[in-house]
């Protein structure tokens, strides 16, 4: 017997649709084994899709499985806050409910909904401690994997990996033009790591100081962003990155427009390599999809305590855009 399951399919770290990274919440997903999950995300071919079911823990709102083309990740930003944004304008959480937690693949996710809470505005995402991993070495391998030369690179600063329970691989490059310039070379990308677990790459420059001040959001960019300003005492502090993440060899993602689970991380290397100066709250937006065509902007807000990083957000908007049916045979 055929069987339908509706899905939705949102933009998340936009303001508008086609702009972001897509993501496909299909609801009631009880009865689907994991093949079927699997099929159902090649088929949509978002980064990722997710497949909402009964919370199996009474502090979570509903229990959030997350499938790339190629694989299930246990944990993800743009599914977390896409599918909180689904559930919270498909009256799925109590009326008036602000913050709750989404079960996931890592335990627990918490979530906090501002502006309307029946249709937010703007999301953050608690992020677990950030855990940063020693220098890796082979620096002009890591550029050839790139296309680049080893120059390209950020001087000073070490490629390493980070998680804040998915692991990712940073390679810091000197500007804006040099990350567009990247090309990843994946068999050139493994032999220069070496050994360990293939990891999506993620590239990255800080925008000097100044380079967008004073200056009008960029098309697409949310209002409000903290571009380029110093901080008063007591004020956020605000800084600007422009991103890339690639992905082909372990999610079966080429360039993913948007990457939240990689955006804690990044912003606890840049605090702790010295890129952005320690405040009792610092806030950075990610510019990520630009060169793709799908502009994304992702906030990622660090507080601090006696000079170390006690929490880590990472939030932004969401545009519906689809709402459809499955049918499964």
């Amino acid at each position: 017997m055929r069987r339908e399951f509706r899905f939705v399919q949102v933009d998340v770290f936009t303001e508008r649709v086609f702009g972001g990274n897509p993501l496909a919440v299909v609801f009631e997903a009880v009865g689907l084994g994991d093949s079927e999950m699997q099929a159902i995300a090649r088929e949509v071919n978002c980064s990722e899709t997710t497949f909402l079911l009964p919370p199996t823990r009474p502090d979570c709102a509903a229990r959030v499985r997350i499938f790339t083309p190629a694989r299930e990740v246990p944990f993800a930003g743009h599914p977390t806050i896409g599918t909180a944004w689904v559930l919270a304008t498909e009256k799925m959480l109590p009326p008036g409910t602000t913050r709750f937690n989404l079960e996931e693949g890592i335990g627990p996710v918490e979530v906090t909904l501002e502006g309307d809470p029946a249709r937010p505005s703007f999301l953050w995402m608690r992020h677990g401690e950030a855990r940063l991993g020693p220098e890796l070495t082979d620096r002009a391998g890591f550029a050839r994997a790139l296309g680049l030369a080893e120059t390209d690179l950020l001087p000073g600063h070490p490629v390493c990996t980070g998680s804040t329970g998915n692991a990712f691989l940073y390679i810091p490059l000197k500007d804006r033009e040099t990350v567009d310039r990247a090309r990843l070379d994946v068999p050139a990308l493994l032999a220069a790591q070496g050994e360990g677990p293939h990891l999506g790459v993620f590239v990255f420059a800080p925008e000097p100081s100044g380079s967008w001040a004073g200056r009008g959001a960029a098309e697409g960019e949310p209002s409000g962003s903290w571009a380029g300003r110093g901080a008063a005492e007591g004020e956020p502090s605000g800084y600007k990155v422009y991103s890339r993440m690639f992905a082909p060899h372990t999610s079966g993602v080429p360039e993913d427009p948007a990457t939240g689970s990689a955006s804690g991380p990044l912003g606890a290397y840049l605090v702790e390599r010295g890129l952005v100066a320690p405040a009792a709250t610092v806030d950075i937006v990610s510019e990520q999809g630009t060169r793709m065509g799908r502009p994304s902007f992702l906030r990622i807000r660090l507080g601090m305590r006696g000079g170390r990083i006690s929490d880590i957000q990472v939030g932004g908007s969401v545009v519906a855009v689809i709402d459809g049916r499955l049918r499964i045979p």
